[in-house]
């Protein structure tokens, strides 16, 4: 189970994330932008690259929606291995099964 305060981290980063967006996205295309001079995409570069790091959303991490763990996490229903293998067994995902051979 991960510690409450890396859920947390995980989860204002995603608040971040989604609040620095759009202005993000404008600067990356400003920065690619044949059609606007050297300067301002020199500009464009140096605003993206001032803006807080926790913007960026490579730094989210998905998570288990119940534990909280990094690691073979499902992206179907959001779940590790784990309770993927709980949920499946006990019928909750509807359409998997347990393999048994």
């Amino acid at each position: 189970m991960a510690k409450k305060s890396v859920r947390n981290r995980n989860a204002k980063r995603a608040k971040l994330i989604n609040r620095f967006r759009a202005k993000r996205e404008q600067l990356r295309s400003d920065r690619c932008d044949v059609n606007l001079t050297e300067q301002e995409r020199l500009t464009a570069s140096r605003e993206l690259c001032s803006m807080p790091r926790d913007t960026s959303s490579i730094r989210r991490r998905n998570r288990c929606k119940i534990c909280g763990r990094p690691r073979a996490y499902n992206r179907l229903t959001g779940l590790c291995r784990l309770h993927m293998r709980i949920a499946v067994v006990t019928g909750m995902v509807p359409g998997l099964r347990k393999a048994s051979w």
